[in-house]
């Protein structure tokens, strides 16, 4: 018998694909059918969603500090952290490489003479133009490379909670735990088990505000597309569609590949444990507003252990953002071909270097890829060229294609973490095919 979407057994990701279409469609009819009265009901509700964010991102920190604490001090070995460490990033950046290349490879098949009128250039120019210059302004005011990698170590870790300073917040409580795993367990305990309590309220909080989820989503994706409609779905077509087609070839080799070779399990039975956070992902555009969810499933619905899991998943909401730099590359090699023709070998592959290492530090946070981008283009495009005027020209389709960028990204995080636990010699029973119970005879 098909459960009812009242009945409690339905599955969380369920309710929440329901709810994602029926907002999809809501938005569509307020938008493409002029009912101002919904469009204005949908936009309104948005705060519901935006409330929810704020009560899964509130339990973030929490999570992140309890989890990295007790996770790191159970490795045990502290040589154990800096092996397990170096693998996370290697894997971390190796598929941002990948996913970089790719992203060039298909602008360069289907982005070629991707021209546009000059009629629509000074559309599109003149709708986001103020936009564009408002986050070239905050991409210069953002650090470089090298003061985010010399900002990583805390001067005061009370001031990085508050700030929400994720790779501070990250290192500190590294640094703490490794500390903790070379005391005497008389005095490591205590402290540990502290933490862990904390860890698990936090675990708590997430299942109470999960439970909201699907009401969220219909919120924020409701608003969104009353707001944006055709424009968002129709819009800059040919480029929205060259992104999407990059993040489903990444995602269905490089993450396939690494699921199959190098974790050695089904790939389709970790995309089905892992439902649920990606639709979460897509409906929030927030890798850290996810991360709740994502370390509650890889240790629920992946059998990861919590060691591994609480250290490989906070870094990469953090430094794993495979989605943001393809999409980085495609959009670079899109606003070239528009403003100022093709792009040489050497430029190509001054992207691929240039947003695998911008995509460290880059905030977990809805259309953050736009600054990082910025980056990019300052360093692919002439300095003639004003990276506002291109910056405009993909402002009106962002917002979706960055809802399957966090997608993407919160993926990785869960592959890596999945290879990672599997090269640290750990059985992912989960992820090994289970016998379809015979229900009893009627």
């Amino acid at each position: 018998m098909t459960p009812r979407p009242d009945d409690p057994r339905m599955q969380l990701y369920t309710k929440i694909s329901i709810a994602l279409v029926l907002g999809v469609v809501a938005g569509l009819v307020a938008n493409l059918l002029g009912i101002a009265w919904l469009s204005a009901f949908l936009i309104a509700i948005r705060q519901v969603g935006d409330a929810w964010i704020d009560l899964i991102t509130m339990v973030v920190i929490p999570l992140v500090v309890a989890s990295l604490i007790v996770g790191t001090a159970s490795l045990g070995d502290i040589t154990r952290v800096g092996r397990v460490g170096g693998k996370t990033v290697a894997f971390y950046l190796t598929t941002t490489a990948i996913a970089v290349t790719i992203g060039l490879i298909l602008s360069n098949i289907f982005l070629q003479g991707a021209a546009m009128s000059p009629e629509a250039l000074e559309g599109l120019r003149g709708q986001y133009i103020v936009e564009g210059e408002d986050r070239v302004r905050m991409a210069q005011e953002a650090p470089g490379l090298v003061e985010v990698l010399r900002g990583i170590i805390p001067r005061n870790p009370i001031q990085a909670l508050a700030d929400f300073d994720m790779l501070q917040i990250i290192f500190f409580s590294i640094f703490t735990g490794a500390a903790l795993s070379v005391l005497p367990a008389s005095k490591r305990d205590p402290v540990l088990k502290f933490f862990d309590g904390i860890n698990e309220a936090a675990m708590v909080m997430i299942h109470w505000i999960m439970k909201l989820a699907p009401y969220a989503v219909f919120a924020l994706i409701g608003a969104v597309i009353a707001e944006f409609g055709a424009d968002v779905l129709g819009g800059l077509l040919i480029y929205s569609l060259v992104v999407v087609l990059g993040l489903l070839l990444h995602l269905g080799i490089t993450y396939t590949s690494a699921m199959r070779f190098l974790a050695g399990f089904s790939p389709l039975a970790f995309l089905r444990r892992i439902r649920g956070v990606q639709l979460v992902a897509f409906s929030t555009s927030s890798s850290n507003a996810t991360l709740p969810l994502t370390m509650e499933t890889a240790e629920e619905e992946l059998g990861i252990s919590r060691e591994v899991s609480s250290f490989v998943l906070p870094l990469g909401a953090t430094i794993n953002m495979d989605g943001t730099a393809l999409y980085q590359a495609v959009a670079t090699m899109f606003i070239a071909q528009v403003l100022v023709g093709d792009l040489s070998l050497t430029t190509q592959f001054g992207i691929v270097l240039t947003a695998t290492l911008a995509s460290i530090g880059a905030a977990g946070v809805p259309s953050a890829g736009i600054i990082i981008l910025i980056v990019v283009l300052q360093q692919a495009l002439p300095p003639t060229v004003d990276p506002a005027a291109g910056i405009a020209l993909i402002l009106g389709v962002d917002r979706i294609l960055d809802m399957c960028r966090t997608t993407l990204n919160v993926t990785g995080d869960l592959v890596a973490a999945a290879v990672v636990a599997r090269w640290e010699g750990e059985d992912l029973p989960s992820l090994k095919r289970r016998e379809r119970p015979v229900e009893p005879a009627a």
